[in-house]
């Protein structure tokens, strides 16, 4: 009898992203169902998005916008068509009260919590998109918080510290689009089928094996690392570590999260308090690592216990098996 399958029961059913987030707040009797409409939004813009990446070059969209964003870096055409998606997307729910973008300078208040705003969304809507112009990988990273209805000022309403997260994920454009997430009750992985037009369920509760000696690193810059950093890497290639590195945080975490390893992205010359922001990056994806059992540490602290003071804060990273995290951590205290 096929194991799946008992008493002409299914027991592995057909389980859409929007469904998940029905039954997931069905079992809290509070749940006004306000969540699963952010969700959907997020859902709608990934499709969005995940159509225009496959049809980029066809469309004549890669490449150089012409344009800096705020953090001084030349943004690529398709950024700002994917943060003009999730802008739109995001801006149709009544229950959203800030929306903020990596692409953008500030936040944009959409309405007060006297209005109806209750969440606030952060994303950063097309990581490594450079990747695009050679077909590579690039991804959407997102987090949700809720809205502080005594706060006017929306930078300090979106600044808080990552452990405040009510909800974070990614997606991955890639072979097929994937995208992970969790509501703080561990990390979903969903794929979307493109026939039936949906993200099905494909595996609940992911949990990153607690070791894997794989690296991902851009090796490049290693002179420009701390001494430490440079201890653990040679440490690495003593140890027989395998290195994997593609170029998108996206890309490099989701393979660390489905098979294990280190993803690192150390302090450098250039970017002596680390490169990677904290809201938009760091934060989402040290909550859906450690609910996968992982660790993520940005420098001598918990990623999701550093206090931001300001909207673009950037922070070093380390990310992935909690076994590995450990090993790296004996390097680098020392800094």
């Amino acid at each position: 009898m096929n194991p799946k399958r008992q008493s002409h029961v299914f027991t592995d059913n057909l389980n859409s992203l929007q469904s998940h987030i029905l039954a997931e707040e069905a079992r809290h009797p509070h749940a006004a169902g306000d969540f699963s409409w952010i969700v959907s939004a997020i859902g709608l813009g990934a499709k969005a998005i995940a159509n225009k990446v496959r049809r980029a070059r066809l469309e004549g969209v890669l490449g150089d916008f012409g344009t800096s964003n705020v953090q001084g870096e030349q943004q690529q055409s398709m950024d700002v068509i994917a943060n003009e998606i999730l802008i739109r997307c995001l801006g149709s729910r009544a229950n959203i009260a800030v929306i903020a973008s990596e692409e953008d300078e500030e936040p944009t208040i959409l309405r007060k919590g006297s209005e109806g705003g209750k969440y606030c969304v952060l994303f950063d809507p097309l990581d490594g998109s450079s990747n695009l112009d050679v077909c590579g990988p690039v991804g959407t990273i997102f987090s949700v918080l809720r809205n502080n209805p005594d706060e006017s000022d929306a930078e300090r309403t979106v600044c808080r510290a990552g452990c405040h997260q009510v909800a974070a994920g990614y997606i991955l454009y890639g072979p097929s689009t994937a995208l992970v997430m969790t509501t703080g009750r561990g990390t979903d992985l969903f794929e979307l089928d493109p026939y039936l037009g949906s993200f099905i369920l494909v595996k609940a509760g992911l949990q990153i094996p607690p070791r894997h000696k794989v690296y991902s690193i851009n090796e490049a810059y290693v002179d420009s690392f701390p001494k430490s950093y440079q201890d653990y890497l040679l440490h690495c290639h003593k140890s027989g570590y395998s290195s994997r590195y593609i170029g998108a945080l996206v890309a490099d975490v989701h393979r660390i999260l489905m098979s294990g390893g280190i993803f690192l992205y150390p302090p450098t010359a250039a970017h002596p308090n680390g490169k990677l922001r904290l809201l938009y990056e760091a934060n989402p994806i040290a909550m859906i690592v450690e609910q996968a059992g992982g660790r993520c540490m940005s420098g001598p602290c918990r990623t999701l216990d550093v206090q931001p003071n300001k909207l673009h804060q950037r922070v070093p990273l380390m990310v992935g098996s909690s076994l590995e995290v450990e090993d790296a951590m004996r390097f680098t205290a020392q800094d």
